[in-house]
């Protein structure tokens, strides 16, 4: 049977990427156009501006993604585009390029959800090794997933307020440290300890959601405590307390996560996953506890298109396709079945 080539294509913030894929594994391009220098003056992603350097940057960037594999449009046997969630107009023009590709090729037309695409990065490494548990952390998103097969996903938790990367990029504004700060908190934490008592949100008993609201919350109380004394904080060590703060419960509710499923494969997926201290910290204990653990390396970890078009080729093999109607949910919801 012949492997399906599929053209993805991701721009649900503030990453230009398309990618070419071949039986959902492998790789054949993979074309990413950061704006994070853009951003950085704004300590944050600004909507308007990334779109508009979408508009600029993706008609080029899908011609690269095809010119670096060696495929032409004919080849392709569909096309996957990020439908949600994201940002609404970033996710508008990679939809838009999409659904003109398809229109003036007939090529079909598949949507995917974007936190499923975070998991599919794990596929271009090694083929997913279901059943297993995912945990899925970025900028917007902190999920506990559980997949028995291809297209089917079940959430075992979420985050109920901020996300850990939110988390990390609001302390790190706190601190005065550049955007993105996840990068930059890592960096200092190299050199500190956690010697500043910050709080773990466990929840409930047993829970496997998440909270960092009231973490970044005590940041903020030491930080004004300790101005209102005069006394000094150690950066690295703040940072450290606060990293170690969030790697604690990420792992944690991993674990719990496994050990209530009864299964053995742990994956690693999303921005944060290319965190040091959580990918040394969780392979340690994965060895601990026998559980099979996956991370996919740094530059798969970050919004990229080959992670779109690894998870739409199982979507495309099921016969889940769109129509031109297609429109972006900035909210798109993870059901059992992602169609």
């Amino acid at each position: 049977m012949k492997k399906p080539i599929v053209l993805g294509i991701e721009t649900s913030c503030d990453e230009t990427s398309a990618a070419v894929v071949s039986g959902g594994t492998h790789l054949l391009s993979n074309v990413v156009s950061s704006q994070v220098k853009l951003h950085q003056r704004f300590g944050g992603v600004v909507p308007e501006v990334a779109s508009r350097k979408h508009v600029e940057r993706i008609t080029w960037i899908i011609q690269e993604a095809l010119d670096q594999a060696k495929v032409s449009l004919k080849e392709l046997d569909a096309i996957a585009v990020t439908k949600g969630p994201g940002l609404v107009g970033a996710l508008l023009i990679g939809i838009s390029a999409a659904k003109a590709l398809s229109f003036a090729t007939g090529i079909p037309l598949v949507p995917v959800h974007h936190i499923a695409g975070h998991v599919y990065a794990n596929h271009l490494i090694k083929p997913l090794p279901f059943p297993l548990v995912a945990l899925v952390v970025s900028g917007g998103h902190t999920e506990l997933l559980f997949m028995e097969k291809h297209n089917r996903f079940e959430r075992l938790g979420k985050t109920m307020d901020d996300a850990a990367g939110e988390a990390f990029d609001k302390v790190a504004r706190l601190m005065g440290l550049p955007y993105p700060g996840g990068p930059e908190i890592d960096r200092l934490a190299k050199k500190g300890e956690p010697i500043y008592d910050l709080p773990r949100a466990w929840l409930e008993p047993g829970s496997l959601h998440f909270s960092f609201s009231g973490l970044k919350s005590a940041v903020i109380q030491f930080l004004q405590q300790m101005k209102s004394q005069k006394k000094e904080v150690d950066q690295h060590h703040l940072a450290s307390s606060f990293q170690t703060a969030v790697v604690d419960v990420l792992i944690e509710k991993s674990i719990n996560a496994v050990r209530k499923t009864g299964v053995q494969h742990l994956l690693l997926a999303g921005g944060v996953s290319a965190n040091r201290q959580l990918r040394q910290q969780l392979t340690e204990r994965c060895r601990k506890e026998n559980i099979t653990l996956q991370i996919p390396p740094p530059e798969l970890c970050t919004d990229n298109a080959a992670m779109i078009a690894a998870a739409g080729t199982y979507q495309y093999l099921d016969g889940h396709f769109a129509d031109l109607t297609l429109n972006a949910d900035p909210n798109y919801e993870m059901n059992q079945r992602v169609e």
